[in-house]
């Protein structure tokens, strides 16, 4: 847009309008928003207020989420692309929110960090962006991956990883190409958080059970398969010992606030108990503050299982590591 020296309200407003509210020093001039003009609307008690370098908001207060991260891909530039945890939550990834907006620019782009936005300059731009109005988020796996390789903590990056593909927005094949793709700084946890996934463990908890029972010797289990009796489905436990008929349930209101959630947990365990399925349910506080004592649980039902007949049930391997 060339730029004037008359103020063209109709551009203006076209602008606020598809940008909600957010705007660049070089946009207002163009559309004739003289320095003076813009110092003015600046001033303490104006109607527009900065938010970043050269980028500011036609509104007074609070700048919503959505303001700040589209300030944040106009500081960006031309094709900057929202990342990290700001991406993930757009595609409904429950991650832990962060005070920064990410963005992905141009490994060429020179620009400093600024305010509540950080720059990662890069040679790996998404191909494709998901947009949400005028926004542009980086794919899932693409933001899973940059939120991930700032955690320190092995349970946070599984936490993340297993609720993107607990929720089916990412695919384990997704995850892998984009570790393989992206750097091998900051990854280590990542892999070990998609192996996990991979191997069956679909929450928190259940990465803390599968970390105690590395620790205690005893035979690993199968986590999440599907079990049946012939073809009969009978139900998909946590973590299943086969040759010992037992699984241990991990009892997390997170997954099960709902009564009828309640009554189907319920339910699965009667038709575990029908086909003389050991059950053990701990919840992830018990696994956590009380380990000696979920291990000695499972290590004496173990113990007291040997030598049973085996039970005549067929075992499929979860279908997120398949």
């Amino acid at each position: 847009m060339a730029s004037t020296n008359r103020l063209d309200r109709a551009a203006l407003t076209a602008i606020l309008d598809r940008q909600i509210d957010v705007i660049t020093r070089e946009q207002a001039h163009a559309v004739g928003v003289t320095e003076s003009a813009l110092r003015h609307r600046l001033r303490a008690g104006g109607s527009w207020r900065p938010l970043l370098p050269t980028v500011y908001v036609a509104a007074t207060g609070m700048p919503s989420l959505a303001q700040q991260q589209m300030a944040a891909q106009l500081y960006g530039g031309p094709r900057s692309v929202i990342t990290g945890p700001a991406a993930a939550l757009a595609h409904h990834i429950r991650v832990p929110r962060s005070e920064f907006v990410d963005v992905l620019v141009p490994l060429a782009r020179q620009r400093q960090d600024a305010g509540f936005v950080r720059l990662h300059r890069t040679s790996r731009l998404p191909d494709r962006v998901c947009k949400f109005g005028p926004i542009r988020y980086a794919p899932a796996p693409r933001a899973v991956a940059d939120t991930v390789r700032s955690q320190t903590s092995l349970r946070e990056v599984r936490a993340v990883v297993a609720d993107a593909v607990q929720r089916s927005v990412c695919t384990v094949p997704d995850l892998a190409a984009e570790l393989a793709a992206g750097p091998s700084a900051g990854s280590a946890l990542f892999r070990e958080a998609l192996s996990d996934i991979a191997y069956g463990i679909m929450s928190t908890a259940e990465g803390d059970l599968k970390d105690l029972l590395v620790k205690s010797g005893l035979p690993m289990p199968l986590f999440n398969p599907m079990v049946f009796a012939g073809e009969t489905f009978v139900a998909k436990p946590d973590a299943w010992w086969p040759e010992f008929g037992v699984a241990v349930e991990v009892d997390s209101r997170e997954w099960h606030l709902s009564p009828e959630d309640h009554a189907n947990t319920l339910a699965r365990r009667r038709r575990m108990g029908k086909y003389s399925i050991i059950v053990l349910p701990f919840t992830p506080k018990q696994i956590r503050a009380q380990p000696a004592e979920v291990i000695a649980e499972i290590r004496d039902t173990l113990d007291g299982a040997r030598g049973r007949p085996p039970l005549n049930l067929r075992t499929l391997p979860s279908e997120k590591a398949a």
